[in-house]
């Protein structure tokens, strides 16, 4: 299967879980919405820089734009797999919501992915080991 495709449905999956997960905080307990949100956001973050990185660390070739096709694949995919989880566990979310979920929603998740991603590949790249470096350029 290919690299982009593996890495841009497991990152949209694990997108819409948390989007999902940060809602049912927003209905249920509001005033954990605070520190939610940004937990949530940290732990999206970290996860595609550490993903981003261990490429890098493995030797893989053209990542950057692995990365970039995935990014492109989970922006979509996570705001339309986040709106079916809102609406079936959290708060009946409807249709209406589809359009901000497949635009703006999936840009920012586009850039959430993107981003730490491409961070994880720079610093993996700046902290491996001269000979590993040598030996991913011969």
């Amino acid at each position: 299967m290919r690299a982009w495709l593996v890495r841009g449905v497991s990152m949209a999956v694990v997108h819409a879980v948390v989007l999902t997960a940060v809602a049912d905080v927003r209905v249920t307990h509001p005033d954990w919405t605070a520190w939610a949100r940004p937990l949530s956001l940290a732990v999206l973050a970290v996860l595609a820089m550490l993903w981003g990185g261990l490429d890098t660390w493995q030797g893989r070739t053209g990542h950057g734009m692995v990365w970039f096709r995935a990014a492109l694949l989970a922006g979509p995919t996570a705001g339309v797999l986040g709106l079916v989880g809102q609406g079936l566990l959290v708060d009946k979310t409807g249709v209406e919501a589809l359009g901000a979920a497949v635009t703006g929603g999936a840009a920012f998740t586009a850039l959430l992915v993107l981003v730490p991603a491409f961070a994880g590949l720079a610093l993996a790249r700046i902290t491996s080991h001269p000979a590993a470096a040598e030996q991913r350029q011969v």
